[in-house]
């Protein structure tokens, strides 16, 4: 999910080296039926961007479940929760 937002951030000119982005990802483990089976997953995506991208950074955040391989694959049996938290501006 990291790599497919940054493919839509860069995208729109907006880098996403470490120093800028990061994600915090947690999940929720229930017992369903007396299976363990993993219900959520939460990520928080955190973002520096340069003064005046912060739309497109939303814009490109808006989308880009959609397009995610790895998103597409489980949103059927996993709930996915995710926010973008734009941080002071880059450079």
């Amino acid at each position: 999910m990291t790599g497919t937002l940054a493919r839509f951030l860069a995208e729109k000119q907006i880098p996403t080296p470490e120093d800028l982005y990061r994600a915090e990802v947690e999940g929720d483990i229930e017992n369903v039926n007396n299976v363990l089976k993993i219900t959520q997953i939460r990520v928080k995506y955190y973002l520096k961007v340069a003064a005046g991208k912060e739309k497109e950074a939303r814009e490109a955040f808006s989308s880009y479940l959609t397009s995610c391989p790895a998103a597409q694959s489980v949103i059927g049996c996993i709930q996915i929760k995710d926010d973008l938290i734009l941080e002071g501006a880059a450079g």
